[in-house]
């Protein structure tokens, strides 16, 4: 039998402990033997303020020590630092090679601990910035649900916490037993995508902005076959004086600027329209279907239509 351990600590969150919980804390009997579940937390520590709640467990950090896997949940404040008790349980865990496993921004903690240094990692798309410029030997992915980097894992936000544990009952008791949890918690055992589809696409610009009018100008104009030559002679410039500051004041080029836009336009109609893809290949400027597919995928990492099936208005279909 696989035991796992969750550490928690003084503001820990609850939605990731208890995806947690769920998971590996509770036989469902789905498969013969389960796993052995412990919560812990810092010495001293048997009460804990998650923010909302106060956790109990009677358990110390001296569980990690036994522990196949550890999980850390994900921190309420990513400044604060972590108990210098877990910090040093965290990297014993990772000297004797068990499974070490963060869920959103517990991922702070493990790079904290110097676990991280090195490897891939992840965390809540709205910290990945933080966490890369605060640890810059961590190699952060900020599109990923989650990243599997040898025995160290680490999970994007909220409910990607819940599908890294899904991966790791995939990885312990095969497809067909993940599966079946899936459909009794009433979620995908794997997802579709990464997190850049749930990022909110950005407004198109600041009205102090340098550009604004050059980009509101565009950006009513996705449908046409603009270039950046078109971009430029609208304000006058030559193409490389207009790429070198629109890059110096945007922190983008403006090509990347105009598919950046094309895509934001693709997932706005998908969202809130019945138009076909080809039709909004011609919409945003993209030509065909084809070459929306291929953007999108990529920009996103699903398709089109999977993004719309996900992300589809209410409003439009009333």
């Amino acid at each position: 039998m696989t035991s796992v351990a969750l550490a928690v600590y003084d503001g820990a969150m609850l939605f990731e402990a208890a995806a947690a919980c769920e998971v590996f804390g509770v036989d469902r009997e789905i498969t013969d033997g389960w796993y052995e579940f412990t919560v812990c937390a810092p010495p001293g520590a048997d009460r804990l303020n998650s923010g909302w709640l106060r956790i109990d467990t009677p358990h110390g950090l001296d569980v990690l020590a036994e522990a196949d896997t550890v999980i850390v949940p994900a921190c309420t404040d990513v400044d604060a630092e972590p108990p210098a008790e877990l910090l040093a349980a965290v990297r014993a865990v990772h000297d004797r090679g068990a499974r070490l496993v963060s869920l959103c921004t517990g991922a702070f903690v493990l790079a904290a601990a110097g676990v991280l240094d090195g490897r891939r990692a992840t965390t809540h798309w709205a910290h990945t910035d933080d966490l890369a410029a605060r640890y810059p030997r961590v190699e952060v992915d900020p599109d990923i649900l989650y990243v599997e980097d040898g025995n160290v894992l680490t999970s994007a936000g909220k409910a990607a916490g819940m599908d890294l544990c899904l991966h790791l009952v995939t990885a312990d008791h095969g497809a067909a037993v993940a599966a079946e949890l899936g459909r009794r918690l009433l979620v995908p055992a794997r997802r579709a995508g990464g997190q850049a589809q749930y990022v909110a696409a950005p407004t198109v610009a600041d009205t102090g902005h340098a550009f604004a009018d050059l980009l509101d100008w565009a950006s009513a104009r996705l449908h046409e076959p603009l270039t950046v030559p078109d971009l430029a002679r609208r304000v006058n410039m030559s193409t490389r004086n207009l790429t070198r500051r629109f890059t110096a004041t945007t922190g983008t080029t403006p090509l990347r600027w105009l598919h950046t836009q094309r895509i934001h336009r693709a997932q706005a109609l998908l969202e809130t329209t019945d138009d076909s893809v080809e039709l909004i290949a011609s919409r945003t400027g993209m030509g065909t279907a084809a070459t929306l597919r291929r953007h999108f995928h990529n920009a996103l990492g699903v398709p089109p239509d999977v993004y719309r099936r996900t992300f589809r208005s209410h409003r439009a279909a009333a």
